[in-house]
């Protein structure tokens, strides 16, 4: 177990698969509780839930829908209900492009869309934006509130985990709103960078390259954008740089079995850590090179996505309602 994570209790969203299963398993290690937020739980979450009913690190599902404010609001409710304290908050939460809220697919015309041409929003922006900034000042609140025991400060810091993405740099023509997603989430973690020194609420995030979860694996639609010769990045890599930002004032940008050799990293509030394959970078706020060709940052394929996107356009009436 670790020291710094025993005891404490954490919210994470979207933790029924994927980046946001292994991040809670790994607390869970740690001696942490941790409240699963999602609509559902795939079958190795739900494994992890049950192997964790009692003992000194606990975890309890809820129902989620992460558009819904009451509801997040509620998962404070809950973790302190059940645990006393909430210490841990990753709105991690999100989709990628998909059918249903699509910048090629728009409201009210022919395709799969399902957001409302009248409802004035988009839902991959009300999942992947809206959702993790509302829990953000939800978890500032309550960081500060009187509840909180022992009080929130440098000496008893807590924190909170953004999920950005590689995309929050590049710029595939086939994922414009989940780009835009991405882009906006690393300016509003950089924003808050000075509550760590003044508060003690360090908020960070990861930026993992293509990460082999469910989000790609079962979406062939997506996953044909992936060469037979791309490298992933794995969730429990990019977990364990998450744990890293919680825990710890630096990292190595090497992960696994050499990362004592490589060259540390400071983490402070608003730092932003691209996870690819086996490797760390920190990115920069200015005149930073990008995430390069590092393995697990490259889908190589695709162009097969945006030769759609032409296809789509050539279409007569694109977009019309």
């Amino acid at each position: 177990m670790s020291p710094l994570i025993r005891g404490k209790t954490a919210i994470v969203t979207g933790a029924g698969s994927g980046i946001n299963l292994e991040f809670p398993r790994l607390l869970l290690n740690g001696g942490a509780n941790v409240v699963f937020a999602d609509l559902s739980l795939r079958p190795e979450a739900q494994e992890v839930v049950n192997a964790h009913q009692s003992g000194s690190s606990r975890a309890i599902f809820q129902q989620t829908d992460v558009t819904d404010w009451l509801q997040l609001s509620r998962l404070f409710d809950i973790a302190h209900q059940h645990f006393g304290s909430v210490d841990i908050v990753c709105p991690g939460a999100g989709v990628y492009e998909p059918p249903f809220s699509n910048f090629w697919h728009p409201p009210g015309a022919r395709g799969p869309s399902k957001d409302d041409p009248s409802g004035g929003g988009y839902a991959l922006l009300d999942i992947n934006l809206t959702h993790p900034i509302r829990m953000t000042q939800l978890a500032i609140s309550y960081f500060l509130s009187e509840t909180v025991s022992p009080p929130t400060s440098r000496g008893t810091p807590r924190s909170i985990v953004h999920i950005s993405s590689i995309a929050g740099q590049t710029t595939p023509l086939a994922a414009p709103m989940y780009n835009a997603s991405k882009h906006a989430i690393n300016g509003f973690v950089r924003s808050l960078a000075p509550l760590e020194a003044k508060l003690g609420i360090r908020v960070v995030a990861v930026a993992p390259g293509v990460v082999k979860t469910p989000l790609w694996t079962d979406h062939a639609e997506k996953l044909k954008a992936v060469g037979s010769e791309d490298g992933w990045v794995s969730a429990e890599d990019v977990a364990t740089v998450m744990m890293a930002l919680v825990e710890r004032d630096e990292v190595g940008d090497v992960i696994g079995e050499n990362a004592e050799g490589g060259e540390k990293i400071v983490i402070r509030g608003g730092s932003i850590l691209e996870v690819s394959k086996g490797r760390v970078r920190d990115v920069q706020a200015f005149n930073d090179p990008g995430p390069g060709d590092r393995v697990g940052n490259k889908a190589s394929n695709m162009w097969k996505l945006e030769e759609e996107v032409w296809s789509a356009l050539d279409m007569k009436g694109w977009g019309a309602l």
